[in-house]
């Protein structure tokens, strides 16, 4: 497939203002008891980079990550959930924030939850930088939302296509051509 990079969805100052009104929503969450956030790689990095720098100091802050596919190098879902590197730190007792990128399927967020869930965390919450409208898997509301977004395949700041765009400031339609 060749492709084109579209026109810009979403701005970079747009994704800023909107990451500081989450970090700030967290903090008032969160203010002095510890969330531990699991980032869901790779595409969340960036987007986890930004949202623990907007998270007030007062919040005590653990990260740890999971790499889990259900794309490979396709625009569509396989519909099988790989685990790729699980988590390091144990997660039993503590308040867990799942950091996605975007929620489209809700496929890989169903099954981390439920694995999280499973490993005893004492309180599970999601924050995505976007979601796509449709028959997401995952039926929860997304605690922390960054944007909802049509139903166009999207790169940019850390979502990718095959492994390319994750670092544009922006996130813009991926186009055929």
């Amino acid at each position: 497939m060749k492709t084109a990079l579209g026109t810009i969805l979403i701005t970079e100052q747009e994704i800023r203002r909107r990451i500081a009104e989450l970090g700030r929503q967290i903090s008032n969450d969160y203010l002095k008891t510890p969330v531990t956030l699991v980032g869901i790689l790779r595409g969340s990095f960036v987007f986890l980079a930004d949202l623990i720098r907007a998270i007030s100091l007062e919040t005590p802050v653990e990260v740890d990550f999971m790499s889990v596919s259900s794309y490979g190098d396709a625009t569509t879902t396989s519909g099988t959930v790989h685990i790729e590197k699980d988590l390091g730190i144990s997660v039993g007792g503590k308040d867990v924030i799942i950091v996605e990128d975007i929620v489209d399927t809700g496929l890989t967020l169903f099954h981390v939850y439920n694995i999280l869930l499973g490993r005893g965390a004492r309180s599970l919450r999601v924050a995505a930088l976007l979601e796509k409208p449709g028959k997401s898997k995952y039926n929860r509301p997304i605690d922390y939302l960054g944007f909802k977004i049509p139903n166009k395949f999207v790169v940019g700041f850390g979502l990718d296509y095959a492994q390319r765009y994750r670092n544009l400031p922006d996130i813009r339609v991926l186009d055929e051509i």
